[in-house]
């Protein structure tokens, strides 16, 4: 085999990697849809499943210490979380966020979590050495973090990774 071939073959198999991630690694819950449920562990050991937040707007937030854009976001999603977490919606009973962070060790989330400000009491940290492989992110199908998927109180998907300021505009719509 030739280097031509070989070169041919390897932007072959690139192309064919690129084409799977891109048409069907993309989030499988699209709007409209009901959010998979899945059961868990927090990460103060609680047990936590996300049914248990039906009725409420919940933020499912992919989202890992070593990624630069996740880290640069946080304060949006921090600033999202104070500004809402206590309001009074026409159909919900509140708003939280789940943080479902990817990651190849606990002590860097740790510190990340402690630096970013992240205070919500819905944090869950996936452990794999493939990241985007740990079991949440093939449930939602994540292929990039960050990835984020607005759930209505009904459990239904209302948008996949909205700008924090389209997501205000949608719970600001929804206030008592």
């Amino acid at each position: 085999m030739n280097s031509s071939n070989l070169k041919y073959i390897l932007i072959t198999i690139v192309t064919v990697v690129a084409i799977y991630f891109l048409l069907f690694r993309s989030p499988t819950s699209k709007s409209g849809k009901l959010a998979p449920d899945f059961e868990t562990q927090l990460t103060d050991g609680t047990d936590f499943s996300l049914s248990d937040l039906r009725g409420n707007y919940v933020l499912l937030n992919f989202w890992g210490s070593w990624c630069p854009p996740c880290r640069k976001n946080n304060p949006k999603i921090v600033s999202l979380y104070n500004d809402y977490k206590d309001k009074q919606f026409n159909d919900a009973s509140g708003f939280t966020i789940v943080s479902i962070a990817l990651e190849k060790n606990e002590k860097s989330w740790k510190k990340a979590v402690e630096k970013d400000g992240i205070n919500w009491p819905y944090q869950i940290v996936q452990e794999s050495r493939l990241v985007l492989s740990a079991p949440l992110a093939l449930k939602y199908n994540v292929s990039d973090v960050p990835s984020k998927f607005l759930i209505g109180p009904d459990g239904e998907v209302i948008g996949v990774n909205l700008p924090e300021t389209q997501i205000r505009e949608l719970l600001d719509n929804k206030l008592k």
